[in-house]
């Protein structure tokens, strides 16, 4: 099957099967989630920025962020064009564009409505903790697929709706362009349940410093690749 509405016409061999090309004026989102942050100690949140948890990078998330940059400024240089590199408001999300900008020699763009699903009383770290002692509230999130059960969390709608208008605001400026957004965990899964129209939380398990490949072609979103890793050692 081939899926691709601008296959060429019939060679003289007859209907061949084409390899994808994105449609006139799509844009291809690549999401990549930011390197590891550092890690939640019980008794000293992480800092905070309008409300969200703002953790630095670890050393391990470091490295992670020069290894996914030089991946992309390669494919850059081979001719796989990157036009924009986007960041949050968050400091994880700029030190792992770092690398890549430097050697991009751009400066990123901050799409504050890419940042991470708000936890309400459970920012700072605190969701770390949580998980491991095994809260019933975390159990309620994942069996609705909702992050507001947790006390004080963003609605869902309301994540959603941010999500939506930051894609269809990058998507606007870059037609026919390839763009480098560096994100978050709940937003990529947020945002290839959108695409797929898969459960809430079916893609929730992207890797630190993944690459996942989205195509925005107006209200089709394609999804083209998942959690790629393989720059990582």
């Amino acid at each position: 099957m081939n899926p691709n509405p601008r296959s060429p016409a019939p060679s003289p061999e007859g209907f061949r099967q084409w390899r994808y090309r994105p449609p006139a004026g799509a844009t291809t989102l690549l999401l990549v989630r930011h390197g590891e942050s550092a890690p939640a100690v019980p008794g000293a949140p992480f800092p905070l920025r309008d409300g969200h948890g703002d953790p630095a990078l670890h050393p391990d998330g470091e490295a992670q962020a020069a290894a996914v940059g030089t991946r992309l400024a390669a494919e850059h240089r081979a001719g796989r064009a990157l036009d924009a590199v986007y960041v949050t408001t968050l400091r994880r999300t700029h030190q792992t564009a770092e690398p890549l900008a430097r050697d991009l020699g751009v400066v990123p763009s901050v799409e504050a409505d890419l940042r991470e699903v708000f936890l309400g009383e459970w920012e700072g770290g605190l969701l770390r903790q949580k998980a491991a002692e095994g809260d019933p509230i975390l159990g309620r999130v994942f069996e609705t697929e909702r992050w507001d059960a947790i006390p004080g969390a963003e609605p869902l709608e309301d994540f959603d709706a941010r999500l939506r208008a930051a894609v269809g605001r990058i998507a606007s400026n870059h037609p026919d362009a390839r763009v480098v957004c560096v994100t978050h965990g709940g937003v990529i899964g947020h945002l290839l349940h959108i695409a797929t129209g898969s459960r809430r939380f079916a893609f929730s398990g992207a890797d630190n410093a993944s690459i996942t490949e989205l195509v925005v072609a107006g209200e089709r979103w394609l999804l083209r690749r998942f959690n790629d890793t393989t720059h990582l050692a």
